[in-house]
């Protein structure tokens, strides 16, 4: 169970974090959260679909990892093998936290129940000395804002995509080198149809509102498809 606090240089003085790679601290998904900002960096390693909650209608968008429930074929012992990483996993274990009216400014909070919270003086030191931020703080700091900022503008992102119909359900059967066989269902891609057959006003509106980018490299994306089935291939995983 997830255990919220502020983070604060007085109560969190001694605090170090595990920054390792690792199933076992939070990298055993096989698919993590992405927002539009940082589909031009992520679209060069993963797939980038989507998803629709049946309940709310909202959408999310999913950096693929794997093909099976906490499967991260991205990882190498206690290392990424990628070049990057969504930031919904790097930003991990801090988030963004707010007053229960969502007004005032955001705070900085960390879960001390997740397994990155080191114990007996491993890891890496959230706070220096003298109780200024570590540099390891202050890039989750600059990866919390990038999240934060990224998630509060995706809302006028998928109603865009909703407004023009632009994504379609998507599902592939996958069938590795020892004949096990996966299918993926449950997932949205972007349209390209509809895309190639938007009006040139509703392209230029996109363009302007910094929706159009996006929806190509998640296009682009799923070339990586290809390189993940043979990652898995590689792994002998069936």
């Amino acid at each position: 169970m997830s255990q919220h606090q502020i983070l604060d240089p007085k109560t969190h003085a001694d605090l170090r974090i595990r920054a390792e790679a690792g199933g076992e601290l939070g990298d055993g998904v096989s698919a993590a959260l992405a927002v539009p900002a940082e589909f031009r960096r992520l679209a060069c390693e993963f797939p980038l679909l989507f998803r629709r909650d049946g309940a709310s209608g909202a959408w999310t968008a999913l950096a693929l990892l794997g093909f099976e429930p906490g499967e991260n074929l991205f990882l190498a012992g206690t290392r990424w093998d990628a070049v990057c990483r969504p930031l919904s996993l790097a930003v991990q274990p801090f988030l963004i936290g707010r007053a229960a009216d969502g007004a005032g400014p955001s705070q900085v909070h960390i879960d001390m129940a997740h397994p990155r919270i080191a114990a007996d003086g491993e890891g890496i030191r959230v706070f220096d000395a003298d109780g200024t931020p570590s540099p390891f703080l202050e890039e989750a700091i600059e990866m919390l804002g990038l999240l934060d900022n990224g998630y509060q503008a995706s809302a006028d992102f998928f109603a865009a995509v909703d407004r023009y119909d632009l994504l379609e359900p998507f599902s592939m059967d996958v069938t590795l080198d020892s004949g096990a066989a996966h299918r993926m269902v449950g997932y949205n891609m972007v349209n390209e149809e509809a895309l190639a057959g938007l009006e040139p006003g509703i392209l230029a509106e996109l363009h302007a509102a910094g929706h159009l980018a996006p929806l190509y490299f998640a296009v682009a994306s799923l070339g990586n498809l290809g390189k993940l089935v043979r990652r898995k291939n590689r792994k002998g995983h069936g």
